[in-house]
């Protein structure tokens, strides 16, 4: 019986709880009818965004209330109200999940009332329960209807607030226009990091060599031991120059993904990295087997992420340990680098780490960083992609 009682006054909170929320919906048709009248008179607006922006609100209130009910979020799909007045109208009045909300009001003013009916029920549930249960042994008959109430309650909104597929493509629009943004970004930093790599130094390097060849030659019938210093410095700036231009198409693709794939690679970064890092992979395996690998772009972004990440754990982390998990499923590709440093990593504090983002964002991934004060600081990246 505690337990039955228990239920239902769980369920009876939620009730008051939507119909409080639901007279609040009641007066708010004044602010409501106030702006429409303010706005066919142009006056006012300025007022209807922001009046959309409370409707948003209240509809928040109710998603809240029927996921701590049912333990299912409701999503949202709003369209940002923002930008100059007119933008701001327009979004207001033509987004998606405008109609949905104020239809998902108009009904609430009914069915949000439902919560009157959990009084008859409590007075007739405590002693026909209190018999059934306390005396005779039987379920409970009349005060479990008070779930069945918020059940329903909970039903009808989860019906009239998930967002419309208009809703859900519109900020599916908006999501991509943001990474390709970041995607095009992104790109261009490399486009100049290559740029200014091969300008200071591969360019700078032949420019000498042509030099000193360009000596040489004028020096070689007069002073040969001269000309053959010359050639040798020449061909210790060519090695050089050489060895500058891997570093640059490195930049671009590491030749080590193509021959070892990208288990293969991270092993090698760890191996190279300054900590003690442990590599767990799992599904993915070295070698050039096409069955076992992901896109090459997939593989790239998840080696660069991997890379970037020990690079400032061995720099900023104070920590001397690392791992790296890399795991194939049936979505695509997981990485997790974690260490055991002094944590405190600002996600937005560095180009490194805004860089890891636009790379993931830019191929529809996700990446979540966790760095309390203290440690550990955990990088996970999530990288769809068809095996």
């Amino acid at each position: 019986m505690r337990e039955t009682v228990r239920q239902a006054a769980r369920a009876t909170a939620g009730l008051v709880m939507s119909a409080v929320l639901a007279f609040g919906t009641i007066l708010f048709i004044t602010v409501l009818l106030i702006t429409a009248t303010l706005t066919l008179a142009v006056v006012g607006a300025g007022l209807l965004p922001e009046t959309v922006l409370l409707i948003r609100r209240i509809a928040g209130a109710k998603r809240n209330l029927v996921a701590r009910w049912t333990g299912k979020v409701i999503p949202e799909a709003y369209q940002p109200i923002e930008g100059p007045l007119r933008q701001r109208l327009r979004t207001a009045v033509r987004g998606p999940g405008t109609l949905g909300d104020f239809r998902w009001m108009v009904s609430h003013y009914v069915y949000g009332f439902l919560g009157v009916l959990a009084v008859p029920l409590w007075l007739l549930g405590l002693p026909v329960d209190g018999v059934r249960q306390g005396l005779l042994g039987r379920s409970p008959l009349v005060l479990p209807l008070i779930g069945r109430l918020a059940d329903l309650d909970a039903a009808w909104s989860t019906a009239l607030l998930k967002p419309s597929p208009e809703a859900l493509l519109a900020v599916r629009i908006e999501e991509l226009t943001e990474t390709r943004a970041g995607a095009i970004a992104a790109h261009g930093a490399e486009l100049r990091r290559i740029e200014r790599d091969l300008h200071d130094g591969t360019q700078a390097r032949l420019v000498s060599l042509s030099m000193r060849i360009g000596i040489a030659k004028r020096a070689y019938e007069r002073d040969p031991e001269t000309a053959l210093r010359l050639l040798e410095d020449a061909q210790s700036q060519a090695e050089e120059a050489l060895t500058e231009l891997r570093h640059v198409v490195r930049g671009i693709h590491p030749p080590i993904l193509t021959d070892r794939g990208l288990a293969g690679a991270v092993r090698a970064l760890a191996a190279s990295s300054g900590l003690d890092v442990t590599v767990v992979v799992d599904g993915l395996e070295d070698g050039a087997r096409s069955g076992s690998r992901a896109p090459a772009a997939v593989e790239a972004a998840a080696y660069f992420v991997v890379a970037e990440s020990l690079t400032n754990a061995a720099k900023h982390s104070g920590s001397e340990r690392a791992e790296v998990r890399l795991a194939r499923n049936r979505g695509g590709l997981s990485v997790r680098v974690a260490d055991e440093g002094q944590g405190g990593a600002d996600q937005g504090g560095g180009s490194g780490l805004l860089g890891m983002q636009r790379r993931v964002a830019a191929l529809d991934g996700t990446l979540l960083m966790t760095s309390p004060v203290g440690g550990p600081t955990v990088i996970e990246v999530e990288l769809p992609c068809v095996w």
